[in-house]
């Protein structure tokens, strides 16, 4: 599994649907699970984003899948990072 970092960012809509219905985060966590991915850990942060996801996924096209999926509900805007474990990392520049 790879490791992706999703920084979301919630539009009008989507801050009333979290107001509203604060619950909604979780189940977003549970399709994205039906999509093939599974979060690690979340956060609310304060800045230019509003949540921070850790999700692993088998694959590109699958976190793809679940970012063009969130992102097409127009309730929220979201810029998908690949994570490389630092170790890997290191391991790239070691002969």
């Amino acid at each position: 599994m790879s490791t992706y970092i999703l920084l979301s960012e919630v539009t009008d809509e989507g801050a009333s649907t979290i107001r509203e219905h604060p619950e909604r985060i979780k189940e977003v966590n549970e399709e994205i699970e039906k999509l093939g991915a599974e979060v690690k850990e979340q956060f609310a942060i304060l800045g230019p984003y509003d949540f921070v996801n850790i999700v692993e996924a088998p694959d590109e096209e699958t976190i793809s899948r679940v970012s063009v999926e969130l992102g097409s509900r127009g309730t929220v805007k979201i810029q998908t990072l690949t994570a490389i474990p630092i170790d890997d990392f290191i391991d790239n520049f070691e002969g």
